[in-house]
């Protein structure tokens, strides 16, 4: 394990102090997977264990335990009866009604700001994709009303048949499936409906089904593996 001494380059933001907390004190602190609740006061014992640390500052401890205690698994894990522990993992006081009721209102609050601004990336994405659309519609020119000259039946068929023997067969475009886990909201991308790929703008991803935007407008839900590269 590193030591301080060793840890010769100052964290820099959140994210490398709570990895730092991690690295000094696992039993107490946690990257991913459960985390346990940590007891009232734990500041001042970081404070007085990290005083003579020159990776993280007061500033930074306050910072980090504030990001770290608002986690989504933290405040999961804010049970009555759960007990809080000291930075060397030692259990001590157990939540209370009172804080588990907190913790959950906490939760779910910050779970809800969550969809809202979930709601307002879709929205402005289908907002931004509608305004190229219409930028790209071309405007419809009406033609001047004027008597045109009428072929014959005759030369009607003959010109058809001139046009097919001329016009030689186009080889169908070759597509390349878009790589699985590669699709994010905002992308353009070639959706195919029956024979002809259609470009179209991603709007939403859940898990393996996508939400599109076809350029006529249509909004249309299809699975990852019917999309290809623009």
């Amino acid at each position: 394990m590193t030591t301080p001494t060793e840890q010769a380059v100052k964290a820099s933001n959140v994210k490398e102090v709570l990895a730092y907390l991690v690295q000094r004190f696992p039993a107490c602190f946690s990257a991913n997977g459960a985390a346990r609740p940590l007891k009232i006061g734990i500041f001042q014992d970081l404070a007085e264990r990290l005083q003579d640390d020159s990776v993280v500052s007061k500033t930074q401890l306050r910072q980090a335990l504030r990001v770290y205690t608002s986690s989504w698994r933290y405040l999961e894990a804010t049970q009555e009866g759960a007990a809080r522990i000291d930075l060397d993992g030692n259990a001590g006081d157990l939540i209370d009604a009172a804080q588990a009721e907190h913790a959950a209102k906490t939760l779910e609050e910050s779970k809800a700001k969550a969809a809202e601004k979930r709601k307002a990336k879709i929205a402005e994405a289908k907002a931004s994709v509608t305004t190229k659309a219409a930028v790209a519609k071309p405007a419809y020119k009406k033609n001047p009303n004027k008597k045109a000259n009428i072929p014959s039946k005759g030369t009607k068929v003959n010109q058809k048949a001139e046009t097919a023997a001329a016009a030689p067969a186009q080889p169908a475009r070759a597509l390349t499936p878009v790589a699985s886990g590669t699709v994010v909201v905002g992308a353009s991308v070639l959706l195919k409906l029956g024979q002809n790929p259609m470009p179209a703008t991603v709007l939403e991803i859940s898990k393996d089904d996508v939400t599109v935007q076809l350029g006529s407008g249509m909004v249309i839900k299809t699975r990852q593996d019917s999309l290809y590269q623009a």
